[in-house]
């Protein structure tokens, strides 16, 4: 039996094993999910009061989706990610097969570094601009505004994952399908995108994500009509948190587990058809 050195002992320099590392890791993610998870405990609340538990209680959310405003920003929220995602990951792979191709053209550089911009820049900057364009347009803020305002800012976070994809692909491939006679369509669609489509449904999701719990561009962007959930859930904080809000953020967050669940579930099912043999 063979006895491996490298695990009888630590490097000197392995981060791994340095004092009090342990402890930090995990006072760092009870930090971050401690709250969330008391979050969705709360919901769950028979007392108003958020702080004194009484007892179980599934009222709040029967509450939650008998609220006609709430279902009605819900509604909103629903059709402006749905709209914003599909047409900012249709455009951002349209952006990332031109920016993976062999071709040089002036610009590719700093045209790749501008699609990351968005994602370093406040994002209380392109709101404030996009505000001042579309009022000198003398556009009416509403539903329309924020659905356009979504889709500029998403195109980064679904344009990252489909390229990373796109890098990560084999071009030995496509050269293959080349060599099959097959032309450039017929390779895109029978050999390309097969294997683009894990990153596509990354980037649909991340998109949707991003849309769905955006605030700060759907506060300047949007008028009469067009409240989604995290308008709705910031009025009613200022009152005051309740279980119901609790309910709302806790289906929020079991929304957004759901679709990455399902876009991992996807992409690795993907990845096995598309892989050899």
């Amino acid at each position: 039996m063979r006895i491996n050195p490298f695990r009888s002992r630590a490097f000197p320099g392995d981060a791994r094993h340095w004092p009090g590392l342990f402890t930090a890791t995990a006072a760092f993610f009870a930090y971050v999910y401690l709250p969330i998870l008391i979050l969705v405990a709360l919901s769950f609340n028979e007392n108003r009061t958020v702080t004194v538990w009484t007892g179980f209680s599934l009222d709040w959310y029967a509450m939650a989706f008998a609220n006609r405003d709430i279902v009605s920003a819900a509604t909103n929220s629903l059709i402006i990610a749905s709209i914003a995602s599909v047409t900012a990951t249709a455009l951002a792979t349209l952006a990332a097969l031109r920016m993976a191709s062999k071709d040089r053209f002036f610009g590719k550089t700093g045209i790749n570094a501008v699609f990351a911009l968005p994602i370093t820049v406040p994002e209380i900057v392109p709101a404030v601009a996009t505000l001042m364009f579309f009022a000198s347009l003398g556009l009416t803020f509403g539903l329309g505004t924020v659905i356009i305002g979504h889709i500029v800012f998403c195109i980064p976070f679904a344009y990252l994952p489909i390229r990373a994809r796109l890098e990560g692909m084999d071009p030995k491939i496509g050269e293959a399908a080349a060599d099959l006679y097959a032309t450039p369509v017929q390779a895109f669609w029978r050999v390309t995108l097969p294997q683009l489509i894990p990153g596509i449904l990354s980037g649909l999701v991340l998109a949707f994500i991003i849309s769905l719990d955006d605030f700060v561009t759907t506060f300047f962007l949007g008028g009469a009509g067009s409240t989604t959930l995290p308008i709705y859930i910031f009025g009613l904080v200022r009152t005051g948190v309740t279980p119901e809000v609790n309910a709302i953020s806790s289906l929020m967050l079991l929304l957004s587990l759901s679709l990455v669940s399902l876009s991992l579930f996807l992409g690795r099912d993907q990845n096995r058809k598309s892989g050899p043999g």
